[in-house]
Order: structure tokens, then C-alpha cells, then sequence
């Protein structure tokens, strides 16, 4: 029989949550909320009137709730103030260096000099990125004003609260000798009660940031992390249980993703170009709002809405009964699905290497009722913004022969930041694809690290002032109050180097450890990220230990705290996971685009004519155990 839909107010939230009895399927249907909680974690005694929310912690890994602490955080005050706020504290008989300087010193490098991963495609970076857009994203304040003195942050280089600018130091390479000039930078919002707000509650404490997504592998990207954002995307014209499309425009007969209402940051086409007159268009819309910080990205979530809708029309076939609601639902729950097991299966062994999947991520295990999946602050702070040093500083187009296209050539990647014209004009999502797959990742050296497209020029048509990506990323680890390298070396169970010699060992580079010291005075003292991302590669991976270390074990709590993880007995049908099983991104990409022939592995770079297949011969994606017979 057809299962029943109910809609359940949830006050705590103001959101919907929907849950289903009894269908023709073998399972009971379980559906995630948007914000995080489990459909299955509902009960109404009388519909509509009384709530009881049931298991444990219900709210651990939902949207807009605090980012996990693994080790208490380094604040100078102890409190909220970040370390560096003031320039003169010593910190273990040493003052810290300016982010700048530490990028100038030990991140910089040229076009020129970029080494190329021969082992891995450019998919496998912007792959990254795409994931850790379902994960984490960190508000910053509300307010880019000083709560003291109403300084805006981004047009002063004043120090208040919530303005921590980034400090230039002397002799800069853009700067020159412009001491007094700043990056603008703005601290991520606390959590409500925490640091300094905590007065409003009676006493100041620990100050702690917030997570926007949930943490869970649920294509949050695709559909969204709260409701209105959901049903926004939503084509509600019809019911098809179909996302939003472009309304204007379509790539060579497939869709587009939908603009936002007002043009936004993403005009940016008659600055880039130099060409006054040309025709702008609005920002895309996605589940995650950062779609357009880069071309490469867009093309990845197209696809992704290609077939959200692909799968509810095959879904209408099979099931002409369903209504809308549920097209929509299982259809999301399919790619929600594929989004885990790439993620497990076919990416994070690339990252981590074998030893760490055996270690912490080996066969499925089951729930666990008492893991905190929440994304700890390390994790989104630092370790998963490895795949910065593999960027190229090209996006690059190709042809269907994998070669540069003629029409519309490779981008330099500063020019493609909030472009999302290119993807209307300029031959749409195929040649980016193309480029992902058939050219290699940037290989993340100790001697080059971050190109100049993110260290020089970044959102530079977007922004007052072109960004550091090095140095925000520190400037935010000390934001957000994380521990130094060496206090999480301590906690992965690593060495903890007390010298430059010791140092030297560990990377494996005696002029790096030597630079390292003369900026830091001690291993005590670097930034997590910095000394993260400074390591030398775990065998078959593409991070050092501490990395290795934070990601397998935040995937780890991601799997076995989610109640609706795919391999989880009554989420799908044992039919069904073996249809999920039989997945590959490879399919996905064939179904949704005009391209023909694809890498036997997408991760991984082979020149054209070596190891591609044709789409023909990539297993399609069997539907049928979601045939359910009507009444």
C-alpha cells in the first residue's frame, strides 16, 4: 500500500519534518529533515498537536549548532581573544609571525614553477572541494562593524572585535613596504552564549563557532541545510518531485542551475573581459552559496542537479502513484546515497591512503547511538583545506578529444572566480568536465605550495582588496582558537618535535624545518595548518600523518553517528543497496552531459587514449528495486 506523508511543526526549529508509515516497499521510509534530525527520530501521539523527539542527542550534527572541540582551544584571554591579538605577547618565549609573512616565506610560488600530480586528475581537488561543501561552512559575524567604535572591517586596518585584520609585514612582494596596509579579515560569529555574549547569560565562557551545515554526507550542496532554502530550489510548478532549473537559459538542450533573484557579486563578466556592454547574469543558486566561487565547482553541482532530476523522472515511470513529495524525497535520498559511498569507496583512500581506511575506516560497523558526528573545528579549520596547495592556477576547458578547446581555452582560475557567465556563454559544462577528468591536479610540494590565483589574486574582481587564502586559513585557525601543531600531533599519537632537528626528521626537509624556526621560534608554536599541510605524504595518500590522522577519524564520526547512513539495515533495502553499490561517478557524468568516453577511474590522470572507456560500457544505474506497487 502507499505510504502515508505526515507533516510534523517542529517549534524548537520552526521546521518540517516529514515521516512516512507503512509502504509496499519491505522498509519503512526514512527521509532526512533538512536541518539535520532523523525522520525516524519522530513521533506524533496526535498529529499535529503533541511532539516527541526520541534517541539520543538528536541535535549532535544538525545545521546552526556548534562546531566539536576535539582538544580544548588556545585563546590569549582564555576566553575569545585569538591568539596574535596582541602583537607583543610571547608564546612559548617567542612572539608569533604575521600570517603574511608565513605565507610570503613559505607558501608563495609561481605558475612556472607548478609541479603536476602524474598520479591523480584535477577531479580529485575540486572533488574535495564540492565534499567539504556538504560539511562545514562557518558564519561570520553579522555585523562587519566594530561593536566598539563602528569602524567597518573592511575598509580599516583598526583591531576591534569582530575585525582581526591581517597584518602586512615590511617588503612585502604586493605590498612593498605599506606596513600600515591590512587584508581585511572578519572572525567567524560565536555561538550564542559563548565568549564575550556569554555576559548575556551571566558570565562569559569559551568562546565557540557554528556550523551552518549539517554534518552529515546528505548532498546538503544539492538540496540544502534548512527548509525555505530546500523548498526554494524546489520546482513546485509541477508534481514531478523536480529541482529548480535556469529558466533562461540551457547547455545544448540540458540544464542549467537556477540564477538568483539580483545580479550579486557575480557581475563580473565586463571587469574580467575589459569589454564594456556585455550582457551579466545573476549568481547561481545551489544548496551551498559558495557555487560560485569557482567555474569548475558550478559544473560539478549542474551535474549533480541533472540528476536529481533525472533520477525523479525515472522514478515517475516506475512509480506513476507517487506524488510529488515523495519523487522528491527518494530521489534525494538516491543521491544522498551516491554522494556516501564515492566519498568512502573511491575518494578518501586517494587522501588518506590504505592504512588509515584499515585503521579507522574499514567495513561499515554499524550505528552508534554515542558518536558525535558533528565536524570538529580542526577538521573544517585547517585539515580538510589540504586541497588548496592542488590547486592549478588554470581551469582548464577541453574538447570531446581531451585536448585544449579552441573556442573557449583554459581560464587563468582568478578569472573564474564568481564567473558563472562562462557557463552560460562560453560552451557550458562539458569542457569543464573534461578539463577535471582528462588534466592532472597541482602536486602539493613543500617547495611550491600555493599558486598565485589564491595567494595574490583571490575574488580580486569581487573584493576591495585581492585575498590570501594561506593566510586566512591560518588567521581563522587562530580565530577560532585551535591548538598548535604539536598539540595535535599529541593527539593523533604522533611525535612531537621539540627542535629544528626533530623538526627536520619529521618533514623530511632540513631548510624547511630552518624556516619554519625562524618564524616560530618552536614546533610548539606553528599554525595546525601550516604544519599539516608541510608533512610529507602518507604512502598512497596525499597528506602527512596529522592530517591523515584528523580526516579518517572526523569521517569516521560522520559514518557511525549517522542514523540513516546507507549501509545502515532498514534506510534501504538490501536490493537497493546493491543497486547503490553498483554506483560510479563515471555514471553519473555519462548521464547528465554530452561526453562519450570517460577515465576507467575519474580520480585518477591518464593521458587521452590510455585507459578511458566509453560511456556505453560504464553499468548503469539499476532502478528497479524502487519499483512499489499501488493499491
Amino acid at each position: 500500500m502507499l505510504a502515508h506523508v505526515y507533516v510534523v511543526w517542529l517549534p524548537a526549529t520552526q521546521s518540517l519534518l516529514y515521516f512516512c508509515g507503512p509502504a509496499g516497499l519491505s522498509h519503512k521510509r526514512q527521509w532526512r529533515a533538512f536541518y539535520g534530525l532523523t525522520t525516524n527520530q519522530v513521533k506524533c501521539e496526535s498529529r499535529l498537536k503533541r511532539l516527541l523527539v526520541c534517541g539520543k542527542n538528536p541535535r549532535i550534527g544538525a545545521s546552526n549548532t556548534p562546531l566539536a572541540r576535539w582538544l580544548p582551544p588556545r585563546y590569549e584571554d582564555g576566553i575569545s581573544q585569538p591568539v596574535g591579538w596582541d602583537p607583543t605577547r610571547l608564546y612559548n618565549g617567542h612572539l608569533l609571525p604575521l600570517v603574511r609573512e608565513v605565507s610570503n616565506l613559505i607558501l608563495s610560488t609561481t605558475d612556472k614553477r607548478v609541479e603536476n600530480d602524474h598520479i591523480y586528475s584535477y577531479l580529485i581537488t575540486l572533488f574535495g572541494q564540492w565534499n567539504d561543501h556538504d560539511l562545514s561552512i562557518t558564519p561570520t559575524s553579522p555585523s562587519i562593524q566594530s561593536f566598539n567604535n563602528g569602524i567597518k572591517c573592511d575598509r580599516s586596518c583598526d583591531q576591534a572585535e569582530p575585525c582581526f585584520p591581517i597584518r602586512i609585514p615590511k617588503e612585502d612582494p604586493r605590498f612593498g613596504n605599506d606596513s600600515k596596509s591590512c587584508i581585511p579579515f572578519f572572525r567567524s560569529a560565536p555561538a550564542c552564549g559563548t565568549g564575550t555574549t556569554g555576559h548575556v547569560f551571566g558570565a562569559a565562557n569559551i568562546r565557540q563557532q557554528m556550523n551552518a551545515l549539517t554534518a552529515f554526507l546528505d548532498a546538503s550542496q544539492v538540496y540544502g541545510s534548512e527548509d525555505a532554502q530546500a523548498l526554494f530550489l524546489r520546482d513546485l510548478t509541477n508534481d514531478f518531485g523536480l529541482l529548480r532549473v535556469n529558466d533562461r537559459f540551457t547547455d545544448n538542450g540540458r540544464e542549467h542551475l537556477p540564477f538568483a533573484n539580483t545580479l550579486g557579486p557575480c557581475s563580473t563578466r565586463q571587469k574580467i573581459t575589459n569589454t564594456s556592454g556585455l550582457e551579466e547574469v545573476p549568481c547561481f543558486v545551489a544548496g551551498d552559496v559558495r557555487v560560485n566561487e569557482n567555474i569548475a565547482l558550478g559544473s560539478i553541482h549542474t551535474v549533480f542537479l541533472r540528476e536529481h532530476n533525472r533520477l525523479a523522472r525515472a522514478l515517475r515511470q516506475l512509480n506513476p502513484h507517487w506524488d510529488s513529495e515523495t519523487l522528491y524525497q527518494e530521489a534525494r535520498k538516491i543521491v544522498g546515497g551516491y554522494h556516501q559511498i564515492i566519498v568512502f569507496r573511491d575518494y578518501l583512500r586517494h587522501i588518506v591512503g590504505p592504512d588509515a581506511m584499515a585503521r579507522f575506516l574499514p567495513a561499515y560497523p554499524g550505528y552508534d547511538e554515542n558518536v558525535d558526528p558533528s565536524i570538529a573545528s580542526v577538521f573544517a579549520t585547517a585539515a580538510y583545506r589540504f586541497a588548496h596547495l592542488t590547486l592549478q592556477p588554470l581551469v582548464f576547458r577541453l574538447n570531446e578529444s581531451y585536448q585544449e578547446n579552441p573556442e573557449f581555452p583554459s581560464v587563468p582560475l582568478h578569472k573564474a572566480f564568481f564567473a558563472p557567465w562562462r557557463l552560460i556563454f562560453e560552451g557550458g559544462v562539458d569542457p569543464l568536465l573534461l578539463g577535471l577528468l582528462g588534466r592532472p591536479a597541482k602536486l602539493a610540494t613543500q617547495d611550491h605550495m600555493l599558486v598565485d590565483a589564491v595567494r595574490e589574486k583571490l575574488f580580486q574582481f569581487t573584493a576591495r582588496l585581492a585575498l590570501d587564502l594561506g593566510s586566512l586559513n591560518m588567521q581563522r585557525g587562530r580565530d577560532h582558537g585551535l591548538p598548535a601543531y604539536n598539540a595535535w600531533r599529541k593527539f593523533c599519537g604522533l611525535s612531537q618535535p621539540r627542535n629544528e632537528e626533530e623538526l627536520a626528521e619529521v618533514m623530511d626537509n632540513p631548510d624547511l624545518a630552518k624556516k619554519l624556526i625562524e618564524l616560530y621560534g618552536t614546533p610548539d608554536n606553528i599554525d595546525v595548518w601550516l604544519g599539516g599541510i608541510s608533512e610529507p605524504f602518507v604512502p598512497s595518500g596525499r597528506v602527512g600523518p596529522l592530517f591523515t590522522c584528523l580526516i579518517a577519524m572526523q569521517f569516521q564520526k560522520i559514518r557511525q553517528g549517522d542514523r540513516l547512513w546507507w549501509e545502515k539495515d532498514g534506510v534501504f533495502t538490501s536490493q537497493q543497496r546493491e543497486s547503490l553499490a553498483a554506483t560510479s561517478l563515471n555514471r553519473i557524468i555519462c548521464d547528465n552531459t554530452g561526453i562519450t568516453d570517460v577515465p576507467k577511474n575519474p580520480f585518477l590522470f591518464h593521458p587521452w587514449g590510455t585507459s578511458y572507456i566509453s560511456c556505453n560500457d560504464v553499468p548503469a544505474f539499476d532502478l528497479r528495486p524502487w519499483t512499489e506497487l499501488s493499491e
